[in-house]
């Protein structure tokens, strides 16, 4: 059997843009994906702390250095410039592969840099 399981997050992030009129996604600085694993066409869960909006979405490789945190389309309606949010990617697992794996978790600063990885234990 295979459980849906938490994979990576990044907490409290600042969107720094929102295109209504993009393809749509998330655009996330390559710096961050990185550095929880994160990947490109990923989907990802997006909580607003700002308006209680959640919603998913896939994955866009933003500039390396950037701290760009866009929201793409129509999920720009749900999420806008300034808005803190919080990023979750979840990921399937088998029984064994949950024992042992810890998601990593990017503790973000107001500017979208990382404060902080963490991981999550199982138990």
């Amino acid at each position: 059997m295979l459980r849906k399981i938490l994979h990576s997050k990044i907490h409290r992030a600042r969107v720094t843009s929102a295109r209504l009129d993009y393809v749509g996604s998330i655009t996330i600085d390559a710096d961050i994906l990185d550095a929880i694993g994160l990947r490109a066409n990923d989907e990802v869960i997006i909580a607003n702390c700002d308006n209680g909006e959640r919603f998913e979405t896939y994955v866009f490789r933003g500039e390396r250095g950037s701290r760009q945190i866009i929201i793409n389309g129509a999920a720009a309606r749900l999420a806008g410039e300034g808005h803190t949010v919080i990023i979750m990617h979840y990921a399937y697992a088998t029984e064994d592969e949950y024992r042992s794996f810890k998601p990593k978790v990017a503790l973000m600063r107001p500017d979208n840099t990382i404060e902080e990885v963490i991981t999550y234990d199982n138990r």
